[in-house]
């Protein structure tokens, strides 16, 4: 149990040298550290089920799922260590404004794969009608690159046999008149065998003839191309037949079949809602905790300990600048002074020279007719 207790407080960041001044404390944060932990137990089946749907390995999700839990876990212990309490609720309330961003960021990426696993029979229905209509997308686009060809087959065996369907009344009608010429019943009137009947039969015979030629070139024809719709159609069916039917059950596709059922669905939008604010509540639950909490013993020990840290530090660094400004300033003036010495001899040492020189030019005798001292060249 002890062991337990004490895990639990390596979850919330907890300093154990701090803590055992102040037991008050340590169920609090004992709290704090069993909602870390279990929100990276989560985020590792979370992770888990997505990533099983990817690889389809049980041993590949656990590994990848445990790794995705660790980090999880990692930085939700460091927001809720990094979380301190400084007395002042603006500032309290400033420093937490990024973590809680972070929370309900991590909160989301965290519920949304248990939320298809507790959809998963929806999903899986879904997914049926998605893989379905993807189908018949793949079975129209193939349809569509033949459509053209077997409509303009088509169209021109309407126009086929509209052409043999205006000959045939032609010649119905031309061998109506004839009959009707013949009979007394139409045309004349007188029931005779005539220059009108023949020449009517003669035009009747002429339209049959054209019908009969019309049927000896068009009917092949409407046969030709009937069959290369025949042909057309086998090949649409034969590349439908071999199109590749994966099955359309990968991650993305699973998010997409939750998106379409909490559009479709009033009552599958509202438990998803609910259970991602279930989740941030989870993650964002220590770092509220922590804001609405009064400053606890703890608090003022830790803030205590960093203070003197901090003091401690500020006199390191202010001895040491003090010294470092010292010693810069003795090295300045002692070495402006230096070399203000040095100066100061040069110039008498050149001025000895000189004095030397003009005692020397002063003793020896002036040539004239040269104009210079004597010797001296």
């Amino acid at each position: 149990m002890k062991t337990l207790q004490n895990f639990f407080l390596f979850c919330s960041g907890v300093d154990f040298s701090v803590l055992e001044k102040c037991p008050t404390d340590r169920n609090k944060y004992m709290g704090i550290g069993a909602t870390v932990f279990f929100t990276g137990v989560l985020a590792f089946f979370s992770s888990g089920y997505a990533l099983f749907t990817v690889f389809e390995s049980f041993w590949a999700a656990t590994a990848f799922g445990l790794v995705w839990g660790l980090m999880i876990f990692n930085l939700d212990r460091y927001i809720v260590m990094s979380m301190k309490s400084y007395g002042k609720w603006w500032r309290d309330w400033l420093v937490a404004v990024p973590r809680m961003a972070l929370a309900v960021l991590l909160a989301l990426v965290i519920s949304k794969p248990l939320e298809m696993k507790i959809f998963e029979k929806e999903i899986q229905a879904e997914l049926v009608t998605m893989e379905q209509e993807v189908y018949k997308q793949q079975e129209d686009r193939v349809k569509t690159r033949f459509q053209a060809q077997i409509d303009e087959q088509r169209a021109q065996i309407a126009a086929l046999k509209a052409e043999i369907v205006e000959k045939t009344a032609s010649r119905d009608r031309l061998t109506l008149q004839a009959v009707q010429e013949a009979d007394g019943t139409g045309g004349s009137g007188q029931k005779n065998l005539g220059p009108i009947y023949k020449a009517k039969k003669a035009e009747a015979d002429k339209a049959q003839t054209e019908l009969e030629a019309l049927l000896a070139s068009a009917l092949p024809a409407i046969q030709g191309k009937e069959a290369a719709i025949q042909a057309l159609e086998t090949n649409v069916q034969a590349e439908i037949t071999g199109l590749q039917r994966s099955r359309y059950d990968g991650m993305a596709a699973r998010m997409e079949a939750l998106g379409r059922l909490t559009a479709n669905s009033e009552a599958i939008l509202w438990a998803s809602l609910f259970i991602t604010l279930l989740f941030i509540a989870i993650e964002t639950a220590p770092i509220m905790v922590k804001l609405i909490s009064y400053r606890s013993p703890y608090d003022y020990l830790l803030h205590e300990h960093e203070h003197v840290f901090e003091m401690a530090n500020l006199e390191k660094t202010t001895l040491l600048s003090n010294t470092v400004r010292n010693k810069l300033k003795f090295e300045t003036e002692t070495g402006a002074h230096l070399v203000m010495a040095r100066i100061s001899a040069e110039k008498a040492l050149i001025d000895h020279k000189l004095k030397e020189k003009l005692e020397t030019l002063k003793s020896r005798p002036y040539d004239w007719k040269v104009g210079n001292v004597a010797g001296e060249l």
